[in-house]
């Protein structure tokens, strides 16, 4: 018998080990593969799953193999992910398509599919390979991104409206204001007069509020004990509330914050009143504080910044709420009340403060169970400090005064109520017409009042040039938003006060003073 030439045996081994060398690296990618890849045969029926299966879904591959896939919803899902159907048809290749797929525990879970046909040596297509991704983090990421971008847009237009109506006030209570300084309590005017400024200053509030939510609401910021101020707004909040029990687990080494007191009140009286209004016929309220991290923070719908917090949790026992609720319950103008019960601000300015102040809110409720609000804001390290007093009288003054806004009205109003305080005004319409005016002035100028926002210069960049003129002088800011980050970067920097739009004679007439 003819001997078989020793180079095809060679060329045999070869091929051998290249086949060998191919079905490892293939069985490798199927075990180790963090996707779940399945194969069916051409009736659907599984014929194998990989441990990447049985890790996101659940079933082994005993329980699953030969049936048909029980993950897949419905015959129309089935058809999308490629077409297998009870007659047997096999998939085109489709690469990427996002579902919902039901894992053996019964949850659904987001999934990205590729689906192909495979087959045998001969060519003929046998059935279909899938490759399932597990994209549920992938998904609550985007979902999470949409929220924040979404609160972010509505934040944008509620401060826009918020300062704008503000301006709008300064006009109407500056005149007001004018008046009621020159008539006194007997004139019949008088009474109506206060009603209107009165009105005036309530619209204020809810622009406050409005501003809360926008993140622009920071007033002054100090270092505080936030047990104090749960324990003022909840003995405010029960005195008015006597059917709803409050039951207080207050850390006693509990960190200090850097806060605006009267705000995070505003947080905690809103969050109060929520909580009542679940109780209509009384119930309990669970106040608790304690110290915490960022580690603490756990499955939170946000990603904090590391360091240490001070976590706040209020717990009713009202009616809580369904997902559909909860999921708006921080955006301003949504409300569950009946037309004129509420403004639904409450909230919104209540999620707009705690984010002002570096800090992170969230609420967990379930309809018929109560709900569940759990506050955190960054520890701080600066030293505590006394506020001191501050007179109620109208003070006057001779010095002069540079006013800066971009609004005729406010010009006019302003300058009149500072003639009426006894100074000298010299009025700027926008930044650059401001440093003109101050270089031709100079010598004259005590102080500037400027306003924040123009549209031909910002007041930083006004700030930072009249500055550079004379290091010395001194200045009033003034907005219609409250104090935010542009403002407190230039009250770090040296300037000397700020007054928020709109104010009175008298609000203004203490400013001045301070600062002067």
């Amino acid at each position: 018998m003819e001997k078989m030439p020793r180079k095809n045996n060679k060329k045999k081994r070869e091929s051998y080990s290249e086949s060998k060398k191919a079905e490892e690296v293939y069985h490798s990618l199927l075990q180790y593969s963090a996707d779940a890849i399945v194969t069916c045969d051409m009736e659907g029926k599984v014929e194998y799953v990989s441990p990447a299966f049985t890790r996101i879904f659940g079933w082994t591959a005993e329980e699953i193999r030969g049936r048909q896939i029980p993950f897949v919803r419905d015959r129309k899902q089935r058809s999308d992910m490629g077409g297998i159907e009870d007659h047997g048809d096999c998939p085109m290749p489709c690469n990427d398509f996002e579902t919902k797929c039901r894992s053996k525990d019964g949850g659904l879970i987001d999934v990205s599919v590729s689906a192909s046909q495979c087959g045998g040596c001969d060519g003929k297509t046998t059935g279909a390979l899938f490759i399932l991704r597990d994209i549920s983090e992938k998904k609550r990421i985007e979902a999470q991104l949409h929220y924040i971008e979404r609160m972010e847009a509505i934040g944008t237009l509620a401060g826009g409206i918020a300062h704008d109506f503000n301006n709008l006030m300064m006009g109407m209570l500056g005149n007001i204001s004018l008046i009621l300084y020159d008539i006194g309590p007997d004139d019949p005017n008088y009474d109506r007069l206060k009603t209107v400024e009165s009105l005036i200053q309530s619209g204020s509030e809810l622009t406050g509020q409005l501003l809360g939510y926008a993140r622009k609401g920071k007033y002054e910021l100090k270092p505080v004990n936030l047990n104090n101020i749960i324990l003022e707004s909840a003995t405010a909040f029960g005195r008015a509330r006597k059917e709803i029990v409050i039951h207080k687990d207050l850390a006693e080494d509990l960190r200090f914050i850097q806060a605006d007191a009267s705000q995070l009140n505003q947080v905690f009286m809103n969050l109060f009143v929520n909580a009542a209004e679940a109780m209509p016929k009384g119930g309990d309220l669970f106040l608790q504080t304690r110290n915490a991290t960022h580690r603490d923070m756990k499955n939170k719908p946000y990603r904090p910044i590391p360091g240490k917090y001070v976590k706040f949790r209020i717990k009713d026992n009202g009616t809580g709420m369904e997902q559909k609720t909860m999921a708006r319950i921080f955006e301003p103008f949504f409300t569950t009340k009946e037309m004129g019960r509420g403004s639904g601000l409450g909230l919104a300015s209540a999620y707009g403060i705690v984010k002002g102040h570096g800090g992170y809110i969230d609420v967990d409720s379930e309809k018929g169970n109560g709900s569940v609000f759990n506050i955190y804001l960054p520890v701080s390290e600066a030293p505590t400090r006394k506020d001191s007093a501050v007179s109620e009288a109208v003070e006057k003054g001779n010095e002069t005064i540079l006013l800066v806004d971009d609004e005729a009205v406010i010009l006019d109003v302003g300058s009149q109520l500072l003639e009426k305080l006894g100074y000298s005004v010299i009025i700027a319409n926008g930044g650059e017409e401001a440093i003109q005016k101050y270089q031709e002035n100079q010598e004259k100028i005590d102080m500037i009042i400027l306003d924040m926002i123009m549209p031909d210069m910002r007041g930083s960049e006004v700030y930072e040039i009249i500055k550079k003129i004379d290091s010395e002088i001194k200045v009033l800011l003034s907005s219609g938003y409250s104090i935010n980050e542009q403002v407190m970067e230039i009250m770090n920097k040296g300037c000397n006060g700020f007054i928020q739009k709109p104010f009175n004679l008298k609000d203004l007439s203490k400013k001045i003073r301070e600062v002067l």
